[in-house]
């Protein structure tokens, strides 16, 4: 008791019934027992009712019998008929009970007991019985059966009560025996507890074995001593807990592939700035009297070596606050046409240094909520892009349009194209189509990482189609209410 107590005060008595291994283990005892109420309170109570209703039926048979008998002997006018008193005593003996025989009068004329002869007596069974016939009464609680049976005299095939016969039956005999197979049905019930408890352990532990199993390979997994996959196919359900914690796994092996090529893209992409100005500084402390025009050379390189180390920082701090949770969203209904309309006037300058032609086409007012930080990042990537990767004299063009559920933003250009093997590469980090060219325009490769990213997160989607030397298309889907997770 102070133990349970004192699982009961730590709440682990509370945590223990929540286990799926002692749900099992009450249901299991729940279920067998059933039938042992169903014995108790169905078996037994009906075999005291039937006892009861055959002792009635019994009797009142006999006492139709020595009904009969009493019209026979003429009993109501002489009752000293050796033959009736022999049979009447004989019935009470038998049954330990009383027999009232009265007249028409409801004057008792015989009594086994031998004490209320002479004596009236008047009762609703009594009086019933004069009129209706025959009746019993089980009065549990005095421990009797009472029947009262009408004495008819039968004059021209008419009968007429002319007399009625109560007799008191003891029902002891039928209690002791309901109480013995009420007790040997206890002891049979307390035994079938012992086995459904020793059978509830028992399926409990055999039905959650392989849910230990998968316990223990997920802690093998989770401990570092395996990365192999688990197999537990004794369920449906353990195999399909099985399979999505492997399903799960692969992802979680991709997601540190990729955290680790992303590591060494970042690695490689902030040192090789570092190393050019290291080796253009050196070049600048090895010499001496080294002419201007030569210092003034090698400090333009550094610091645009410097500027790129910068961008490639600052895409990554971008790149990080797309990949956080929507809580970072700061959502606002905004006027689409005023976001794309203000983001191209900013890249009209670029623009127009590289000799390309912007082009806005709205086809309808567009309302929505969006993160504007956000969407102008992620549509001026695919801008500058645009214009970054164009021809000489090119263009780029940007449609709004909209229907009842999403808006739409289609970039294209008339620019080099992107190769069909690279257009499923392109969302990746540091992917770059053509190296040379983007490290000569000085692209970063985080760009469209970012632009897919701020996509995701507005609960929208991106595709691209493209073919080389004639230009890309990029078409953005968002949605015009924001969906928050």
């Amino acid at each position: 008791m102070a133990n349970l107590l004192v699982k009961m005060k730590n709440g682990k008595l509370f945590r223990s019934f929540k286990s799926l291994k002692m749900r099992i283990f009450c249901i299991i005892i729940v279920a067998g027992m059933i039938p042992c109420v169903m014995l108790h309170y169905g078996v037994l109570d009906r075999y005291l009712d039937n006892a009861v209703s055959v002792r009635t039926s019994e009797v009142q048979t006999q006492v139709r019998i020595i009904a009969d008998h009493l019209i026979t002997y003429n009993y109501l006018l002489d009752n000293s008929s050796d033959v009736v008193n022999a049979e009447l005593s004989q019935l009470s003996n038998l049954y330990d009970g009383r027999v009232l025989i009265m007249d028409s009068n409801m004057k008792i004329i015989k009594d086994t007991y031998g004490i209320s002869e002479g004596k009236t007596i008047i009762s609703e069974n009594i009086i019933k019985c004069f009129k209706e016939g025959g009746a019993s009464n089980h009065l549990e609680e005095n421990g009797y059966i009472e029947i009262v049976v009408p004495i008819e005299e039968k004059i021209e095939d008419k009968a007429r009560t002319v007399g009625v016969m109560q007799i008191s039956v003891s029902t002891d005999s039928i209690r002791t025996s309901y109480e013995y197979i009420q007790s040997r049905a206890f002891l049979l019930e307390m035994l079938a507890m012992v086995v459904i408890v020793g059978i509830a352990y028992f399926l409990s532990r055999k039905l959650l074995k392989p849910f230990e199993k998968i316990t223990d390979a997920i802690n093998e997994v989770k401990n570092g001593f395996t990365d192999e996959e688990i197999s537990v196919t004794d369920y449906t359900e353990t195999e399909q807990i099985g399979d999505a914690f492997n399903q799960m796994m692969g992802r979680m092996k991709v997601l540190d592939e990729s955290r680790q090529e992303f590591v060494s893209n970042v690695s490689h992409e902030l040192k090789t700035p570092l190393a050019s100005m290291k080796v253009l500084a050196d070049s600048l402390l090895t010499q001496e009297d080294v002419p201007s025009e030569l210092y003034r050379e090698f400090m333009t390189d550094i610091a645009a070596e410097i500027d790129r180390e910068n961008k490639i920082i600052t895409d990554l701090l971008s790149l990080v606050k797309m990949t956080r949770t929507s809580a970072d969203m700061n959502v606002e209904t905004m006027d689409i046409n005023s976001i794309l309309e203000l983001m191209l006037k900013r890249l009209g300058p670029i623009a127009t240094r590289a000799n390309v032609k912007l082009i806005f086409e709205s086809r309808r007012p567009v309302s929505a909520e969006v993160d504007e930080v956000k969407l102008t990042l992620a549509l001026s990537n695919l801008v500058e892009n645009a214009i970054k990767y164009n021809i000489d004299g090119g263009w780029v063009k940007v449609i709004l349009d909209a229907d009842h559920q999403y808006f739409t933003v289609e970039v294209s250009d008339s620019g080099i194209g992107i190769p069909q093997e690279s257009i499923e590469h392109i969302y990746e980090r540091f992917y770059r189509v053509d190296k040379s060219h983007s490290k000569e325009i000085g692209g970063t490769g985080l760009g469209l990482a970012i632009t897919r990213s701020a996509v995701v997160m507005h609960r929208g989607s991106i595709n691209v189609r493209s073919e080389e030397g004639v230009g890309t298309v990029f078409t953005v889907k968002i949605p015009l209410t924001y969906i928050a997770q």
